[in-house]
């Protein structure tokens, strides 16, 4: 399985063309975000409705809230589970990772749980978390 984080989504909107290209090349079932994800890409685009200083500007975060929602619709959410807490717990402790932010290190550890791939454009900010599975549909 493969696990779209929220700076691949966002190319996804964006229609990016090799992370289309990279969608295309999976099986749709072997494509999901998780529940940190979901919540971060949400989140924003309500701040830009909820921020925005004209009618055009409100329509266009209108439009952008109903796109992402859209998409997010079209993907399987992997929720939190007690085996991705456990494997946060466990990040969370060691010394090394105290720089990763904990939504990060959530994403991080439910992609652990699930024997999953991260994708991602944030290689380098993941990389010190062992075991973990990598991959940039952006720049590959």
């Amino acid at each position: 399985m493969y696990l779209l984080d929220s700076d691949i989504l966002s190319l996804v909107h964006a229609g990016h063309e090799r992370v289309g290209q990279h969608r295309e090349d999976v099986d749709p079932a072997d494509v999901a975000t998780t529940v940190i994800s979901k919540a971060e890409i949400l989140r924003a685009r309500c701040e830009f409705l909820l921020k925005a200083a004209d009618s055009e500007q409100l329509l266009r975060a209108q439009y952008w809230l109903e796109q992402s929602e859209e998409l997010l619709r079209s993907m399987r959410i992997v929720p939190l589970g007690r085996s991705a807490i456990a494997e946060f717990e466990r990040l969370r402790a060691q010394k090394e990772l105290k720089k990763i932010g904990g939504r990060d290190l959530l994403i991080a550890a439910m992609a652990l749980a699930s024997h999953a791939t991260l994708v991602t454009r944030n290689l380098r900010h993941f990389r010190p978390i062992p075991g973990l599975q990598l991959e940039n549909w952006a720049d590959s």
